[in-house]
C-alpha cells in the first residue's frame, strides 16, 4: 500500500511539472506574439502563435494522460479490494 501512495505522489509531482512547462511555453509564446506585433516582425509573431498552440496541446495531452492514469489506479484499487 505504501508503494501505491509513493507512486501516486510521484505521478502528481510529474503532472504538476508537466502543467507548469506547458503554461510556461504558452506564456513565452504570448510574449513572442506581442514582440512580433510591436516590432512588425511576422516571423516572431508566427513563432509566438506556434509556441502558444504547442503549449496548449501539451497541456491537453497531459490532462488526458492524467485521467487515464487515475482510472487505472482506481481499477487497481478496486481489484485489490476484491481480492481481499
Amino acid at each position: 500500500m505504501t508503494n501505491e501512495i509513493e507512486k501516486t505522489e510521484e505521478s502528481e509531482t510529474n503532472n504538476t511539472a508537466e502543467n507548469l512547462e506547458s503554461v510556461g511555453q504558452m506564456i513565452i509564446g504570448g510574449l513572442e506574439q506581442v514582440g512580433g506585433i510591436l516590432t512588425g516582425d511576422p516571423t516572431t509573431r508566427a513563432e509566438g502563435e506556434f509556441n502558444t498552440q504547442v503549449g496548449s496541446l501539451h497541456q491537453d495531452a497531459n490532462k488526458n494522460l492524467t485521467a487515464i492514469e487515475n482510472d487505472e489506479a482506481a481499477q487497481n484499487r478496486e481489484s485489490n479490494q476484491n481480492e481481499e
